[in-house]
């Protein structure tokens, strides 16, 4: 089953577990411009609707507020408007057909109005039925009018950090060591395919907040008290270099489905272990070769104000790490924190769709929405593991 190619419509999608790191409330500003916030809606709930008290005239509850026009009257309109609204139904029925969605009519209405009316309808029956979809508007581009819509998945300001010493807890006990090899198995997947980065690899943003950290003890005078932080550090070192040589090989990978077959679990925590490598596997096969990057937009570093316009790349909040617990853990996410609190954007899985004279794009963020939630599967299970055997070696 390819999933690639179908553009499926639909709320599918479950509230997310949150046990990744969550940025510090003092970094809510991160998604906070200028002008009105339009984020992407990553909450597929809505606010309570509000009623009316009991002694409202029942003529105002029968009464429709049609919208206001706005949209519609940005468009330059040629001297035939015709044109303007030949273009747009016809981008429109390019995008219902696209989306299966069933527009009103609104041809009866005059020009602005019915593209404003138009426009109002299909933002709300699209907010019903795509889950990332984050705005949609009315393009004038020389003289051809079309519809583009923009769907984003949010993260909201969460770091994907997977740890590993808890892997690696997991693998010196004996009862857990078959789990631990399945869950080996898992990270193969998001160490080779899905292209999660990894804190021991020079190039990943984590190396160098590591590096950073180490630096920093060295240069500090206080030997006794830097011990245990200096012991920490080559511990996160050292477990990080022996977990990645096992998922590098590229045998932990293929035995996966060999893994899950012969699997079988002991207690509650083991069938959650297994019900999530069965999704991240399923996952696998639907897109043997999709990285989690495939859908991240171009960040333009060459703004007038950089630093007022930096964006926090995808790279710097998903990655592997050395563990969720401890001084370094929590040294390290201040450091996070504190730097991407400087930061005006966060780069998120972002699609884009015109309804012109061009092919539609069948690309779509269901890849996205899955691995995320697994991501937050995976990190919560290793964390409840080593706090349930309160990290010790067994």
């Amino acid at each position: 089953m390819n999933h690639a190619t179908t553009y499926h419509i639909g709320n599918h999608k479950n509230t997310r577990r949150k046990t990744a790191k969550t940025v510090e409330q003092a970094t809510l500003r991160v998604l906070k411009m200028d002008g009105t916030d339009t984020g992407c809606t990553g909450n597929p709930k809505r606010q309570t609707p509000v009623c009316t008290d009991s002694h409202a005239p029942n003529g105002f509850l029968k009464t429709t507020f049609l919208p206001k026009l706005k949209t519609a009257q940005s468009l330059q309109a040629p001297k035939r408007l015709s044109k303007v609204e030949r273009d747009y139904y016809l981008s429109l029925s390019k995008l219902v057909k696209h989306y299966g969605i069933n527009p009103i009519e609104t041809a009866q209405f005059p020009y602005p109005y019915n593209i404003a009316l138009s426009l109002w309808d299909t933002e709300n029956k699209l907010k019903s039925t795509v889950y990332n979809l984050e705005n949609i508007r009315v393009v004038q581009e020389k003289k051809k009018v079309f519809i583009v819509t923009e769907e984003c998945c949010s993260v909201g300001l969460t770091l994907y950090y997977i740890p590993v010493i808890p892997l690696f807890l997991m693998l010196k006990n004996k009862a857990r060591r078959k789990t631990a090899q399945l869950l080996l198995s898992v990270c193969s997947y998001l160490y080779h395919i899905a292209d999660v980065p990894y804190y021991r690899q020079e190039d990943a943003y984590l190396f160098w907040q590591y590096d950073m950290m180490e630096n920093w003890i060295a240069q500090d005078d206080e030997e006794v008290d830097n011990q245990h932080c200096k012991d920490e550090l080559k511990q996160a070192e050292h477990i990080g270099d022996l977990v990645e040589q096992k998922i590098y090989n590229r045998k932990t990978l293929s035995a996966f489905e060999n893994r899950l077959k012969q699997f079988k679990a002991r207690d509650s925590f083991d069938a959650e272990c297994l019900k999530m490598a069965k999704e991240v596997f399923s996952l696998y096969q639907s897109y043997p070769t999709a990285s989690i990057f495939r859908n991240a937009p171009e960040i333009n570093e060459n703004e007038d104000d950089y630093y007022e316009h930096e964006t926090v790349a995808m790279e710097k909040y998903i990655s592997f790490w050395a563990d969720s617990t401890g001084w370094l853990s929590e040294s390290l996410s201040e450091c996070i924190n504190n730097e991407f609190n400087e930061y005006g954007d966060v780069q998120e899985p972002k699609i884009s769709k015109r309804f012109d004279d061009n092919p539609i794009t069948a690309n779509n963020l269901n890849f996205e929405n899955r691995l995320f939630d697994l991501l937050d599967e995976l990190i919560y299970l290793l964390n409840t593991y080593k706090k349930q055997n309160n990290g010790h070696f067994n």
